[in-house]
């Protein structure tokens, strides 16, 4: 499955110290089923946990997925920083997942290219 993030996740990512093999980990275990929180839209809450902490002390993203295809990592906060996203975000988030989830090869390599969209590689 390919997985991407988002120019704002990335910054966001950097910042916070997620590892890229963090966020694959993360992408493993909901094709497994372990997911969070389904969010409805096709997007989801996962945990993701850094620099030796676990996942219950670690950091909540936010997810456009859909199993077997792709997953793009849209959006991230800290537990102490929020306990969830407004109803208003979620509301964008899902419009959002609904446009990523409905990329064609071509607008996807076009965002690609203009750096809208990162592709998750594991060995990064």
């Amino acid at each position: 499955m390919r997985t991407f993030k988002t120019k704002w996740f990335e910054r966001w990512a950097d910042s916070e110290g997620i590892a890229n093999a963090a966020l694959l980990d993360a992408v493993g275990e909901m094709s497994q089923g372990l997911i969070d929180a389904n969010m409805g839209g096709h997007v989801f809450k996962k945990r993701v946990g850094i620099n030796g902490r676990g996942k219950r002390g670690g950091l909540r993203t936010l997810l456009a997925f859909r199993m077997g295809e792709r997953a793009f990592f849209v959006f991230g906060f800290a537990k102490n920083e929020r306990a969830n996203v407004s109803e208003k975000g979620l509301v964008a988030l899902k419009l959002l997942a609904s446009e990523l989830l409905g990329y064609d090869s071509p607008t996807l390599t076009q965002a690609l290219r203009a750096g809208e969209l990162i592709e998750v590689k594991g060995d990064e």
